[in-house]
């Protein structure tokens, strides 16, 4: 075997992946637009004639490229699901299932304004939100679940539809991670009754920062409009301010750039997802290495992340830790990914403050396989060529034969 780079051998890949964000020269042209019309912000004319506000334009054509029939842009991915729950009519204190294995902001956004995280456990071989277990922990405060799609996974949709409806209460998708995937054929955040999506840094659609909620529900829409534009109605005059709502629109600014990177946005899903079908391919038969489910109920991947994870004996004497550190030394990108929310002193804390009552929630399952298990390769590889590919495959084969343990 080929001495580990982490040992002063040779990497199996010294050129760089494809660097993230990508930009070209439509970005460029749609933002001095911007500048030269005199309409910087989300609200007010311009000073240019004949200029088409860029932000609706955007909302419009992200809406549609998600099969939505309503957009309303929102500062973050974060805001998004605080709006998206109170347009739903989440209250403080209603309490809103969701998965721990994702980032903080899932819980934090209900946290925001009073409302109460319920972990439930994930599938093992998917690493999304458990159906089965969600029924369990509906009380006569539950008010909404969040459907979290990890790295562009797509949690079970009909399952967790079915159950809502039953339940009278509302499911979220949490999209952060799934712009460009499909659930039978349509896009995610359409499907339930709202969704979000983040425009953040590291977002296979960016602006820096930004969020954007989807719906079907043109009520929902009008809500979670009023709450992002200070409590105006969208036919209402100006100065009048129907119901509570604060200022959380995007930018012009913000919009050209999205509209910039969409120009590009479906033709690298699809990048993506040849990259990763055929890295799936050279992994399913590696030893130690697990890859996970795939439901042919999703008909896109939109792979913001690819993930796999070390069998579970294979990982007790080779932690994932060093196995990051020596497949990083060959040239691949790769990161931990999560820890169960449940590890988290500062949400059980919030929890104990908004209900007065400490609660201990557990889930074995994302808690052992974040920690121990679960590992991420960027976007950016899957953005790669074919040899990208390749090598990436060799690199996890060349650590994964290194297995012994840690010294």
């Amino acid at each position: 075997m080929d001495k580990l780079a982490i040992h002063g051998g040779v990497p199996v890949r010294n050129k760089p992946y494809p660097i993230w964000p990508i930009s070209e020269e439509e970005e460029k042209r749609l933002l001095s637009e911007v500048i030269d019309s005199g309409k910087w912000g989300g609200s007010g004319g311009s000073n240019l004639a004949g200029y088409e506000a860029k932000l609706p334009v955007f909302e419009n054509k992200f809406a549609s490229f998600q099969d939505a029939g309503y957009g309303v842009s929102v500062v973050n991915g974060t805001v998004a699901i605080t709006v998206a729950l109170q347009a739903a009519g989440v209250k403080p204190f209603d309490e809103v299932i969701m998965p721990p294995y994702t980032f903080i902001a899932t819980a934090t956004a209900p946290l925001m304004f009073g409302a109460i995280p319920v972990f439930v456990d994930i599938e093992e071989d998917t690493m999304l939100l458990d159906p089965e277990k969600v029924e369990e922990a509906i009380t006569p405060r539950t008010k909404a679940i969040i459907a979290v799609h990890i790295g562009g996974r797509v949690a079970d949709l009909d399952r967790l539809s079915a159950i809502a409806r039953k339940h009278g209460i509302a499911l979220i998708e949490d999209a952060a991670q799934a712009v460009g995937s499909q659930w039978k054929g349509k896009g995610v955040g359409a499907i339930g009754d709202i969704g979000t999506f983040s425009f953040q840094s590291s977002k296979n659609l960016t602006a820096g920062e930004g969020g954007m909620i989807v719906t079907n529900d043109r009520t929902l829409a009008d809500k979670a409009w009023s709450l992002c534009n200070v409590g105006r109605s969208r036919d209402g005059a100006w100065y009048q301010h129907d119901t509570i709502g604060w200022n959380l629109r995007l930018t012009e600014f913000q919009a050209a750039v999205l509209l910039g990177q969409m120009e590009r946005l479906e033709e690298q899903v699809e990048r993506r997802n040849r990259n990763a079908v055929l890295l799936d391919q050279l992994l399913k038969d590696m030893e130690g290495v697990r890859l996970f489910k795939n439901d042919n109920r999703v008909t896109r991947n939109g792979f913001h992340l690819y993930m796999f994870y070390l069998e579970e004996e294979f990982a007790r004497s080779f932690p994932k830790s060093e196995f990051m550190k020596r497949l990083s030394a060959e040239g691949i990108p790769c990161a931990s990914g999560y820890s169960s929310l449940t590890n988290y002193d500062a949400i059980q804390n919030s929890i104990e403050e908004w209900t007065g009552e400490k609660r201990i929630q557990t889930c074995p399952v994302a808690e052992r396989m974040g920690d121990q298990q679960v590992l991420w390769i960027t976007q950016t590889v899957l953005l790669g060529d074919e040899e990208g590919i390749y090598d990436a495959a060799r690199a996890l084969k060349k650590v994964a034969q290194s297995h012994h343990p840690v010294m």
